[in-house]
């Protein structure tokens, strides 16, 4: 158990890097050419370890497997990722990864659309938090500087569109495993981004040359080895522990941001952390009292069984 905490900490701390380093990356690199190289680059990182997990579960891919991974990718990669990328730019890095740090509540909402994991009053109490927290950081009533309505809106798009990406992958990833089911919509959902790139005319590995540090570092150690640690923890423990990155995410990034590129933090994107880090606390909990509540069910049932 204490080794998945390593996990968790090293996800969140790759992951805090994510919006200063893909706003760097950005300035020099079209936001639908960045996401496809760094998915493509982490899918391909990913890929072995996928290619051992489905070994190890002794699973084969078939046509529907595949269908269903290129629609999961197709969500993940050419729409919510590249709104996240195009959020990035419009808005100041502390203040996009907060905005997004709230995906796993629109998670949770999917959730409730999509599967038999209905939203509680405790969660309804955490989502309301958050959303509370969501309208300090926006400030919608004297917009912060650097930010606008524009990237604002794309920003919670990809939050909302990865939290119906992280639901319909985890039925996936049921039978052919996390890893598995990330390398390969990674690489299927960037495929379908190079058609739209090719389609629009625009660049695909025009500047890359210049830029190719940080394009790296966002493929290989960000979307490649951070969702890595992120499965990990997950595996190591349970998912509660591993949205732990996500928890503290929110309370790192914005002090990344503010070293790396100089970034201002006012009074509200304070407070809106402390809401969205209060919200976060509250789902884990419910999470953990629920998952706690399920083992000793399942334990009664084996008792009674024997």
């Amino acid at each position: 158990m204490k080794k998945a905490y390593y996990y968790v900490l090293l996800t969140a701390l790759l992951f805090s890097t994510m919006e200063v380093a893909c706003k760097v990356a950005g300035n020099d690199l079209d936001p639908f050419q960045l996401t496809f190289l760094r998915f493509l680059i982490g899918g391909i990182v990913l890929l072995p370890f996928g290619i051992v997990e489905m070994k190890h579960k002794n699973i084969k891919l078939d046509r529907k497997d595949l269908l269903k991974l290129l629609g999961i990718g197709t969500i993940g990669i050419p729409i919510s990722m590249v709104l996240f990328q195009i959020g990035i730019m419009n808005c100041n890095a502390s203040s996009a990864s907060v905005m997004f740090s709230i995906n796993p509540l629109f998670t949770m909402v999917c959730a409730h659309l999509l599967t038999s994991e209905k939203v509680t009053k405790p969660r309804l109490m955490a989502l309301s938090i958050g959303i509370i927290g969501l309208i300090f950081i926006i400030r919608p009533w004297d917009v912060q500087e650097g930010n606008s309505a524009f990237g604002t809106i794309c920003l919670l798009l990809a939050a909302v569109t990865f939290g119906f990406y992280t639901v319909t992958g985890k039925m996936v990833s049921q039978k052919i495993g996390s890893v598995a089911q990330a390398s390969i919509s990674f690489l299927l959902g960037s495929g379908v981004l190079l058609i739209v790139i090719t389609l629009a005319g625009k660049p695909v590995f025009a500047g890359v040359a210049e830029n190719i540090p940080i394009v790296l570092y966002t493929g290989i150690f960000i979307t490649g080895l951070g969702y890595y640690a992120y499965f990990t923890s997950i595996k190591l423990a349970d998912a509660t522990t591993g949205s732990f990155a996500f928890f503290l995410k929110p309370a790192i990034a914005p002090i990344i941001a503010v070293i790396v590129l100089k970034e201002t933090i006012l009074w509200n994107t304070f407070v809106g952390i402390g809401f969205i880090l209060l919200a976060s606390y509250l789902n884990i909990k419910y999470q953990q009292k629920a998952n706690e509540i399920k083992k000793r069910f399942e334990n009664q049932q084996y008792r009674k069984n024997i």
